[in-house]
């Protein structure tokens, strides 16, 4: 198991380290526990974390609604929580994806 993935009842939790302003949306890869994502959106008015949860709806194949900011509300540090998936699943996705 990845060590950025945490399984509740209710989906699974990634536990990130989002870098913003970058020149395009990625997942780069894990740094240290966590897993490092880059976005394009500046770090104001929440515009990161709606551009962070977009952009994993769109990687994992979900709607956006099912994309939920749990922590790290004003901070590079952020907890995701996927409603609905199970850990497998998105497991296999990253390893895909990274």
């Amino acid at each position: 198991m990845l060590p950025c993935l945490q399984e509740t009842t209710a989906g699974v939790v990634l536990h990130l380290q989002v870098q913003p302003r970058s020149s395009k949306n990625q997942l780069v890869g894990l740094h240290g526990d966590l897993l490092k994502v880059k976005l394009t959106s500046p770090p104001v008015d929440g515009a990161a974390n709606k551009c962070c949860c977009e952009y994993l709806a769109k990687v994992f194949q979900i709607a956006k609604g099912r994309v939920e900011l749990i922590g790290g509300d004003k901070a590079r540090q952020k907890r995701i929580l996927l409603h609905g998936l199970e850990l497998a699943e998105v497991e296999a996705t990253l390893v895909l994806k990274l």
